[in-house]
C-alpha cells in the first residue's frame, strides 16, 4: 500500500486562514512563503535557515541560476553555482525546449520527475504554463507505462510506502513523513491500475502523478520483473488486509486529525466499495474511480445536451463495463435524474443499463452478481453481448468502462448511428490502448455524427472536410478542484450532493466556442479558473449540508478559492 501527502506546515489549522490577507497563497502558509508578492522577501526554512549546499538539494527552495547575487552571498552560495544569473522564465523556456526533443513519452515523464526532484516551484511552474501539452506525460496515458516500469525507473523514493512488515506500526511510519500538517492523502494498494491490473508497489506513479495535479491544477500545496520494487509475496487478503486498512485509517485520523482528505485510488472491485461505505461515516474519504470518475461524466453528459437535446431523464444510458466506474457513473446520472424529476433513484436507475463480461445485467442474473451490480439488475431478457444489447435497447448514450480495448466495433457504433442523429460515444477506459475505440474510429463509422470523448487524449481528426476536436472525459477535471473545496469549507464528510455541485460546475465551464467543435468539455488551458468554480460550488454545498467547520462562511467562495491556490512563481529570499 502506497500513500503520497499533500502538506499544510507546522499545525496550523485551515480555520486560522483569513482570506482578506493573502493573494495566491497555498492553504495553509504560516511561513507567508505564497502571501509574500515577488518583491517581498521570505526566508527558505527547512529544519533550520537553509543555506550553500543544502539549499541546492532542497527542492522546495532550490531556485538554480536564479538565485540573485544578493541571495548568493546571504545563503554561501558563490562557487557553487556558475556567475550567470537567469529568469524562471527563461528556465522554464530552456527545460521546456529540453522535453520537447525526447521523442519517446516515458522519457518526458523521467525528465518532469527528476525536475520536481531538484526544483519544485519550476516543475509547477512548468506543468501549469504547458498544462495541455504536460498533462498526457505526467498523467494518463503515460502514467501507466511509467507505472509498469517503475522499478527501472525508479530513482528517488516519493511518498510513504505501507507493507505487511509494518502492520502494528503504521502511526510510527507516517511519523516518519517530515510535514505535520497534511491536507490531502492519496493512497493506492496497486491491485487495479488504470487497465493495466495489479501492479503492487510500483502503482505509487498514480499517487504521485494525482498530487501534482492537486497542486498544479487544483492548487493544493505540495507538499513484476527483476527490478520490481515491493514484497515478493502473494498479496494480502481478507482480515489480514482489512486489519492492515483500518491501523492505517486510524493512524491517519490521530495524526492528522479529522479533515485530512483521503483519496482512494485504483483498489480493486471487491475492495473499493466496501471500503468507500466502511469509511465514509467516519472520515473524510473521496475514491476517484467511483465517485471522480462518475463527476466528470455526469458533466460532459451534461454539457452534451447541448448538441443532441433533450433532458437527462428522456435519454436511454448503456454501459459497457460494471466495475467501480461504471457503476458509479451510473449512480450519480440516476441520482441526478431523481434530483431532476423528483421520481425514486429506484425508478431512475431503470434508465441506465449495463453490460458486464457476461452480458447485460438481468433480474435472472441477480443470484450470481456482486452487491454493486445489484441495482442494476433490471427485468429483461438475457443478451450476451453488446451489439445485440444496442440493437434492442436502442441507447442514445454509450459508455465505455471495461477496460478492454477495442470494444465498440464498427458494427456497434454504426448500429448506434442508426437511430440516433448525434450518438453520444464515451470511451472512458486508461491508457489509450484500453480505450474502447478512437477517436478516427467514431468519426469514421458515425459518418461524422458522433460527439465523442475518451478517457485519454486523441488527436483532432478530419473527417469530410471538418476537423473534429474529441473531449477528454478525464478525472482531473474534477478531483483538484474538489479537494480544494473541502479544505476551504473544511469539511468533515464526503456527500453525493457535493459530487452533483462538482458536475453542474464544470458543465457550466463549457462555451459556445467549445461546442462548435463538438466539445463537451472545456479546455485544460483554463484548468485553474475551472478548479476554482468547482472549489466554490462543492464548499457552497458543504455549508448547505451542515459539513463544512470553517466559519463564518466566506462572501464570496470564487475568491476565496483562487485566493487559497499555490502558485510556483520564485519567491525572494533574506
Amino acid at each position: 500500500m502506497e500513500s503520497t501527502m499533500k502538506e499544510m506546515r507546522d499545525g496550523a489549522s485551515v480555520l486560522d486562514f483569513d482570506s482578506k490577507s493573502t493573494v495566491e497563497g497555498g492553504v495553509e502558509d504560516v511561513y507567508g512563503e505564497d502571501r509574500a508578492t515577488e518583491d517581498q522577501l521570505v526566508t527558505p526554512w527547512t529544519i533550520s535557515v537553509a543555506s550553500g549546499y543544502c539549499l541546492l538539494r532542497d527542492p522546495r527552495h532550490n531556485k538554480g541560476l536564479a538565485f540573485t547575487e544578493k541571495e548568493r552571498d546571504a545563503h554561501y552560495l558563490r562557487g557553487l553555482l556558475p556567475p550567470a544569473v537567469i529568469s524562471q522564465q527563461l528556465q522554464e523556456k530552456k527545460l521546456m525546449n529540453s522535453i520537447r526533443q525526447y521523442e519517446v513519452p516515458l522519457q518526458k515523464y523521467v525528465a518532469m520527475m527528476e525536475l520536481e526532484e531538484r526544483n519544485e516551484r519550476l516543475f509547477y511552474k512548468l506543468l501549469i504554463d504547458n498544462v495541455e501539452e504536460l498533462l498526457p506525460v505526467v498523467y494518463t496515458p503515460t502514467v501507466g507505462e511509467a507505472c509498469q516500469k517503475y522499478g527501472s525507473i525508479f530513482r528517488r523514493p516519493q511518498g510513504l510506502y505501507i507493507s505487511l512488515k509494518e502492520k502494528g506500526k503504521i502511526l510510527e511510519v507516517l511519523k516518519n513523513w517530515p510535514e505535520r500538517s497534511i491536507q490531502v492523502i492519496v493512497v493506492t494498494d496497486g491491485e487495479r491500475i488504470l487497465g493495466l491490473g495489479d501492479l503492487g508497489c510500483q502503482g505509487m506513479g498514480i499517487p504521485v502523478g494525482k498530487l501534482a495535479l492537486y497542486t498544479a491544477l487544483g492548487g493544493i500545496r505540495p507538499s513484476a520483473d527483476e527490478f520490481y520494487i515491493g514484497l515478493r509475496q502473494r498479496r494480502a487478503t481478507g482480515q489480514e488486509y482489512a486489519e492492515l486498512l483500518d491501523e492505517f485509517m486510524s493512524a491517519v485520523k490521530q495524526n492528522y486529525g479529522e479533515k485530512v482528505l483521503i483519496q482512494f485510488e485504483d483498489f480493486a472491485n471487491h475492495n473499493a466499495f466496501e471500503l468507500l461505505a466502511k469509511y465514509g461515516t467516519t472520515h473524510l474519504v473521496f475514491n476517484d474511480d467511483i465517485q471522480g470518475t462518475a463527476s466528470v461524466v455526469l458533466a460532459g453528459v451534461v454539457a452534451a445536451l447541448k448538441l443532441i437535446g433533450g433532458t437527462l431523464a428522456e435519454h436511454r444510458f448503456l454501459f459497457l463495463g460494471a466495475g467501480e466506474a461504471g457503476t458509479g457513473i451510473a449512480e450519480l446520472i440516476a441520482l441526478e435524474i431523481s434530483k431532476q424529476t423528483k421520481a425514486p433513484v429506484e425508478e431512475t436507475r431503470k434508465k441506465i443499463c449495463l453490460v458486464d463480461s457476461k452480458g447485460l445485467i438481468v433480474s435472472s442474473r441477480k443470484d450470481s452478481l456482486q452487491h454493486f451490480k445489484k441495482p442494476w439488475a433490471h427485468e429483461h431478457e438475457p443478451v450476451n453481448n453488446l451489439l445485440d444489447a444496442v440493437k434492442v435497447i436502442k441507447p442514445t448514450i454509450l459508455i465505455g468502462s471495461s477496460g478492454v480495448g477495442r470494444t465498440f466495433t464498427k458494427e456497434v457504433i454504426e448500429a448506434m448511428a442508426s437511430f440516433n442523429e448525434k450518438p453520444l460515444i464515451l470511451a472512458l477506459s486508461n491508457p489509450t490502448s484500453q480505450s474502447e475505440c478512437t477517436a478516427e474510429e467514431a468519426y469514421t463509422w458515425s459518418k461524422g455524427r458522433a460527439i465523442f470523448a475518451s478517457g485519454s487524449p486523441f488527436d483532432p481528426f478530419e473527417y469530410n472536410g471538418k476537423v473534429f476536436v474529441p473531449g477528454q472525459a478525464n478525472n482531473a477535471y474534477i478531483f483538484p478542484g474538489f479537494g480544494l473545496g473541502l479544505v476551504i469549507s473544511g469539511a468533515i464528510r464526503v456527500h453525493d450532493d457535493m459530487l452533483l455541485a462538482a458536475s453542474e460546475a464544470l458543465a457550466k465551464q463549457v462555451t459556445e466556442e467549445n461546442f462548435e467543435k463538438g466539445l463537451i468539455y472545456p479546455p485544460f488551458s483554463n484548468i485553474r479558473k475551472i478548479s476554482a468554480n468547482i472549489a466554490a460550488n462543492v464548499a457552497a454545498k458543504a455549508y448547505e449540508l451542515g459539513v463544512a467547520t470553517r466559519l463564518p462562511r466566506p462572501q464570496n467562495l470564487v475568491k476565496c478559492a483562487e485566493s487559497c491556490m499555490y502558485t510556483p512563481v520564485y519567491r525572494n529570499y533574506r
